[in-house]
């Protein structure tokens, strides 16, 4: 079936795009969500002047999200979670958590349908995309650390919110906090022994 679309419609088109698509998603979901029309010779007419609109209305949209955009672009978020020895996660951080984390950071409203992200189910950093239109979609990095370590990446989450290249730069402070830990594990166990 051949639509026309009426609104941007993600990994479809544009509107004003005539598409061809399979029958159910046309009549079960593009046409009763005001997302498209039957592609008719008299919505065919009407294509040229919706192009224009979505133009208009996208430009308006992008200016408006500008800010937003450069404010997310960069940013590091970082998340503590249970996980085994092989490093594989307890559970998943979901897009609910990476979008109240940027909502929580950058003061404002994304959904966690605007993340793409595959599923976080190891240790480690990920990259993201938070598609805030068509045009804007900056990418973020999401740290997963294991629950109750100290996290190696704290400076570079300041960096990143500030607006600097994000390094991979660990912090000497932490491996001698590390150290002590060590030694005073160290010094604990003689006392054990003895008892």
């Amino acid at each position: 079936m051949k639509v026309l679309l009426l609104k941007d419609v993600y990994k479809l088109g544009r509107a004003g795009d005539v598409k061809k698509v399979a029958d159910g998603y046309g009549r079960n979901y593009l046409i009763p969500q005001g997302f498209a029309l039957l592609a008719t010779p008299g919505a065919m007419k009407q294509a040229d002047q919706i192009r224009k609109n979505a133009i208009e209305r996208r430009a308006v949209l992008n200016n408006e999200l500008s800010g937003v955009s450069q404010a997310i672009e960069g940013l590091v978020l970082t998340f503590a979670s249970k996980a085994g020895e092989t490093g594989k996660l307890y559970g998943s951080i979901t897009n609910q958590m990476i979008a109240d984390a940027i909502n929580e950071k950058v003061a404002t409203t994304i959904d966690r349908r605007q993340i793409e992200i595959q599923p976080i189910r190891n240790l480690g950093e990920h990259k993201a995309l938070v598609r805030l239109t068509v045009d804007l979609v900056p990418a973020i990095t999401v740290i997963v650390h294991r629950e109750g370590e100290v996290v190696k990446f704290a400076k570079t989450e300041t960096k990143a919110i500030v607006g600097e290249p994000v390094g991979t730069d660990v912090v000497t402070d932490e491996i001698s906090e590390e150290e002590q830990v060590a030694t005073m594990a160290v010094e604990e166990s003689p006392e054990e022994n003895e008892e």
